[in-house]
């Protein structure tokens, strides 16, 4: 409340209602003048030159576009990787990546020998596979595998600086792949392989598998994608089942069983390093090409894993000090030209073309393989010229037709490679001479009847004349046919022929086997129709059973991997009779002789009866030894791809050496039987049976065979009649005992 008072204080309004009052007050004389508008501030003058701010300006301009493009590059990222992230199928269905499938073929014993097309040996994964494996990969590929989320700037900034340093582009050589991103081009970014787009599966890897800005541009969402929807050790599982690693084998599983024989969950430090580096390059570090380099780079390796930890010192010191081997049946390459041979005995939709995995028994034996490798290459070192360019050619079956080994050529190891002994057809020469006496044989002629080897004309129609001529160029005389065939005389197969028929011989070789076209005249019995020696061996193994035909072959038994059902069986073996038993038992008799004492007695094998028959074409273009004791049948062929002719070779020089080294293998530690023979009955010569009262056997030295059967002492084979000074200078060297 205001006071009043003369001396008093004047009055004043309460500080509210003023307030009020000056709230409300429009004018007036007591109403205080409006406060000036306080001045404004002057701008501040800007700092720098005119250049200055143009840069900045720029580069306000440049940042503010950077982040709106560079969250839109994000967005349409994440939109990639948000696809690709859902088409990504399940783990198991990316393990096994193959289009086509495989086949592992097995010897006579189920052990595995060799493989053809790419091997998948089974599902791994980074849990079951061995640690040293894992690391090794983790190690030699990407050791921020754990860090980084699919793409590793760090590491494509080093490849970078890598290829420049060397002088390359800078994507060109290192490229600074992730495992991820190397997974992402083993699955090709998800496009599946369709053979209606691609000219060949290897086109479309190969494609799958190439550098450049734009692939890696493609790799670097599908990766994140993976990433983003697998785990490192399923990625891990991945990159183990499908990364290619030579020699046919597709993943670790299937590289560990083909080099080592053994599964990927077993292998020690030495051969995981061997393994991992063949990522790198895997026909060049294969150790089935080179081994000495694969232990190299393996040794490479070993020093990333102790660098990083895997390994201890001491244990990268032991696997340095014993490096990874090959096992047995990847070291000797055995077979190779065997496996050619039967894959093709099959068709190709079980075979080459297979979308399965195929499992192939064979008869092959192992040991007698690596014999044949071994005796071919011992004699070549230690009895032909340095250098030589001939080729050879062995095959050693059973009396049944199943084939045991085959070298089909001389420093020609790679698969698909010409196959001499079964794809070469050569003239045969006097190896086929046993067709004609066994036509003879088997009309009930005897070995011990008697030929003339005398100069001999035929005037062939549409040709005229022909006179066939002998080796040595000299004659005989009145022979035996035994003696004939010892001594390769090529006059008297020529009468022998001539006298059973020219059919009648064709019929018994195409009843062995001889599939090939047979010459129509007269030179028939002289082997100038052309043949294979897979056909000529299977030929001799007839003779060898007894006279039935056999059908060469090689696989046993064809069936799905895993599954038991047969869906092939044996694609040969012994077939119908084509000469009596007697008269293939008396011609094995006079192809002992051969080896005995006439011309293939290089072959000869200590304490162990052989017979076999030699065989030389026109101009020694070829040269051949075929022969066999009691358990194998073995042919050989010499001569050159382009038939130049050999120089001083003939079937009784190095085809016989050849298949004397074979054997003498073949054979060791086997016990030894005698051959199916029956020793004939000695005959006199014609027009001197009163010469002698007791006539000289020349035969003596073999046992009597029981099975033996009497025979006509008259001779069966048509002849000129003889002189009395040839009647007499043969029974002298009867008497002598000479039986050349």
């Amino acid at each position: 409340m205001a006071t009043s008072g003369r001396g008093g204080k004047s009055l004043v309004a309460d500080r509210r209602y003023i307030a009020q009052k000056v709230a409300g007050t429009t004018g007036g004389r007591g109403t205080p003048p409006p406060k000036k508008p306080a001045a404004r501030k002057a701008a501040p003058r800007r700092q720098g030159n005119i250049l200055t701010r143009f840069i900045t300006g720029i580069g306000r301009i440049i940042w503010g576009t950077f982040w709106r493009v560079g969250a839109v590059c994000i967005m349409v990222l994440a939109g990639i990787v948000f696809y690709f992230y859902q088409q990504l199928p399940p783990v198991a269905d990316l393990l096994d990546g193959r289009a086509k499938g495989s086949v592992t073929l097995l010897d006579r014993n189920d052990t595995v020998f060799a493989w053809r097309g790419e091997t998948f040996g089974g599902q791994i994964t980074a849990d079951t596979v061995s640690p040293y494996l894992l690391h090794a990969v983790v190690a030699t590929e990407d050791k921020r595998f754990y860090q980084h989320f699919g793409v590793s700037p760090r590491g494509i900034a080093s490849a970078i600086s890598i290829n420049l340093a060397a002088g390359r582009g800078p994507l060109e050589g290192n490229g600074g792949s992730t495992i991820t991103q190397q997974v992402a081009k083993l699955l090709c970014l998800g496009v599946p392989y369709n053979a209606s787009q691609w000219k060949s599966e290897t086109a479309y890897e190969a494609d799958c598998r190439s550098g450049g800005v734009t692939r890696k541009l493609k790799e670097i969402p599908y990766s994140i994608a993976m990433e983003a929807k697998y785990t490192k050790e399923e990625i891990l599982t991945i990159y183990f089942n499908r990364a290619y690693l030579g020699a046919g084998a597709r993943g670790f599983e299937a590289a560990a069983q083909r080099y080592f024989g053994i599964s990927a969950n077993q292998v020690n430090p030495a051969q995981a390093a061997m393994l991992a580096g063949l990522l790198k390059a895997p026909s060049k570090y294969a150790p089935t090409n080179n081994l000495k380099r694969a232990q190299d780079r393996a040794n490479v390796i070993i020093d990333l894993m102790a660098e990083q930890g895997y390994l201890t010192p001491e244990e990268a010191a032991d696997a340095r000090a014993h490096p990874a081997q090959l096992s047995d049946a990847a070291q000797t390459k055995s077979g190779g030209f065997f496996a050619d041979w039967v894959m093709e005995t099959a068709p190709d939709f079980l075979t080459s073309t297979t979308t399965e995995d195929v499992l192939m028994r064979t008869t092959l034996d192992q040991k007698l393989q690596r014999d044949a490798e071994e005796a071919l290459a011992w004699v070549f070192d230690n009895k032909v010229a340095k250098g030589s360019k001939a080729q050879a050619a062995i095959v050693v079956m059973s009396a049944d037709g199943a084939v045991r080994a085959m070298v089909g050529g001389r420093k020609t190891e790679n698969a698909g490679a010409f196959n001499r002994a079964t794809q070469a057809s050569r003239q045969t020469g006097s190896s086929f001479k046993p067709f004609v006496y066994a036509a003879a044989l088997d009309l009930g002629w005897s070995p011990s009847d008697y030929v003339e080897d005398v100069p001999l004309t035929l005037n062939i129609p549409g040709s005229g004349k022909w006179t066939p001529d002998n080796y040595d160029h000299k004659f005989k005389g009145l022979i035996t046919l035994t003696q004939a065939l010892e001594e390769s005389r090529n006059i008297p197969a020529v009468r022998v022929s001539e006298a059973v028929g020219r059919d009648a011989v064709a019929a018994i070789a195409k009843g062995f086997g001889i599939q090939s076209d047979l010459a129509a005249g007269p030179a028939l019995a002289l082997g100038a129709s052309e043949s294979t020696l897979i056909e000529m061996t299977g030929a001799y193994a007839g003779i060898l059973n007894g006279g039935s035909a056999v059908t060469p072959y090689g696989l046993v038994e064809l069936k799905l991997k895993g599954e038991d059902e047969s869906l092939m069986g044996a694609g040969g073996g012994i077939g119908e009779r084509v000469i009596s038993e007697t008269a293939a038992k008396l011609l094995t008799f006079m192809m002992a002789k051969v080896v005995e004492s006439g011309t293939g007695t290089k072959a000869r094998l200590d304490g162990r009866p052989a017979a076999g028959k030699t065989g030389t074409t026109s101009a020694a273009r070829d040269a051949w030894f075929i022969g066999f004791t009691a358990d194998y049948v073995a042919g050989v062929w010499i001569g050159y791809d382009d038939n130049t002719p050999l120089k001083g070779v003939t079937g009784g020089g190095l085809p016989a050496e050849i298949w004397h080294e074979v054997m003498t293998r073949v054979e060791d530690g086997v016990p030894v039987t005698e051959l199916p023979l029956i020793i004939p009955e000695y005959r006199n010569p014609p027009n001197a049976a009163t010469a002698s009262n007791q006539p000289v056997d020349p035969n003596a030295e073999f046992p009597q065979d029981p099975i033996f059967q009497e025979q006509s002492s008259e001779p069966s084979v048509p002849m000129m009649n003889p002189s009395d000074d040839q009647v007499e200078a043969l029974l002298k060297d009867i008497l002598k005992g000479d039986n050349q």
